[in-house]
C-alpha cells in the first residue's frame, strides 16, 4: 500500500485533526511528503468525508504553524537547536552550510522559495530563525504567500481527482514539476535583483 492510500485511510477515519497533525509532523522534518498529505486531504473532501474549503483552512494552518515552530526554535535556541536529536537529523552540518550559502546568495527571498524545496524547507526555516536577520512578521508574510500558492494547488487537485486516481497522479507529477520550475524561476529572479542592487550600490 502506497503512502497516499495510507494517508487517505487515516484521514477518512479522523478527518481534519489527522490532516493537521500530519502536516505539523511534516514541518518537523518527519519524512512524509507534504504535497501528498495535502492531496490526501483534498481526496477525502472529494469523497465527501470533509468540506474542501475547511480542508484548505486546515492545510494552511498546519503548514504555517509547523513552519513557524521550526523558525521559533532556531530563533529562541540559536545554534543549540542543532543539539536536539530530531533536528540534528534534518539539519546536518552539510545542510547547514548549504542553507547558509543560499542565504548569502539570495537573502531573505530564499524563504519564499523554501516552500517549494522538499528536504531543504525545514533546515532553511530553522536557519532563518538562528540568523536573527529575519523578523517573525517577515517570515510569516513570505512563508504565508508561498503557502497560499502551494496549499490550494494540492488540496483542490486532490478534491478534483478524488474519483479518478490515474488522472490525479498524472497531475500530481506535473504539479511537482511545475512548482519546481516556478521555484527555479523565482530563485533566478531573486539572484538577479540582488546582483542589480549590489551593482547600483557600487555605482
Amino acid at each position: 500500500m502506497d503512502i497516499l492510500q495510507i494517508l487517505i485511510d487515516f484521514f477518512s477515519g479522523y478527518g481534519y485533526e489527522a490532516v493537521f497533525v500530519v502536516l505539523l509532523l511534516c514541518g518537523f522534518g518527519v519524512p512524509i511528503p507534504e504535497d501528498i498529505t495535502l492531496v490526501a486531504g483534498g481526496i477525502i473532501a472529494g469523497l465527501g468525508y470533509t468540506e474542501v474549503e475547511m480542508m484548505f483552512v486546515v492545510g494552511m494552518a498546519g503548514v504555517l504553524i509547523g513552519d513557524g515552530i521550526m523558525f521559533a526554535l532556531g530563533r529562541l535556541l540559536g545554534h543549540k537547536v542543532m543539539q536536539i536529536r530530531p533536528i540534528s537529523r534534518i539539519l546536518t552540518p552539510q545542510r547547514f552550510c548549504a542553507v547558509q550559502e543560499k542565504f548569502t546568495r539570495y537573502g531573505n527571498g530564499v524563504l519564499f522559495v523554501a516552500r517549494f524545496l522538499p528536504g531543504l524547507r525545514s533546515p532553511i526555516f530553522i536557519c532563518a530563525g538562528m540568523s536573527r536577520r529575519v523578523s517573525p512578521l517577515r517570515f510569516l508574510l513570505l512563508d504565508g504567500m508561498a503557502a497560499a500558492i502551494s496549499v490550494p494547488v494540492w488540496v483542490y487537485l486532490g478534491f478534483l481527482g478524488a474519483e479518478n486516481r490515474d488522472w490525479l497522479m498524472t497531475w500530481v507529477h506535473r504539479g511537482q514539476a511545475g512548482l519546481l520550475a516556478v521555484s527555479a524561476i523565482l530563485l533566478s529572479m531573486v539572484l538577479f535583483l540582488c546582483l542589480r542592487r549590489k551593482k547600483t550600490r557600487c555605482d
